[in-house]
């Protein structure tokens, strides 16, 4: 029935995508990447000082985004250096605003055909 009204379409996807950035340090994790180019790319111990959490945390954090698609990594000597995806950035930005836009309900809308029948029938049953 969700996909009938629009409101199921993409709605794995935006959870998946809200459930990456539940976490207050992912968040974080993701806007200080958006402030790098690629080239400006971090690596974990980077990230760990900037954010003032351990390394594991930040590897755990990295790989719940990475799962995501948000943030890729590249090898740079010994060390693996993130950046955000900014295509995937630029879906999930489109997908946001899907999930959050705010539609007139048309006026064939199940809730304005069913609430104002019930209305009517129990003016007439008093």
């Amino acid at each position: 029935m969700g996909h009938e009204l629009g409101i199921g379409t993409n709605a794995e996807e935006q959870a998946a995508f809200f459930s990456a950035l539940a976490d207050p340090t992912r968040l974080k994790l993701l806007k200080l990447l958006c402030r790098q180019s690629s080239h400006g790319a971090l690596c974990v111990n980077a990230l760990a000082d900037l954010l003032g959490v351990t390394q594991s945390a930040v590897s755990q954090h990295l790989r719940v985004l990475r799962g995501a698609g948000l943030v890729t990594g590249e090898r740079r000597g010994y060390h693996i250096h993130y950046f955000v995806n900014m295509e995937v950035l630029e879906r999930h930005r489109n997908l946001v605003l899907d999930a959050l836009s705010i539609e007139m309900p048309s006026s064939d809308s199940p809730c304005l055909n069913d609430c104002h029948k019930k209305e009517k029938s129990n003016v007439s049953r008093r």
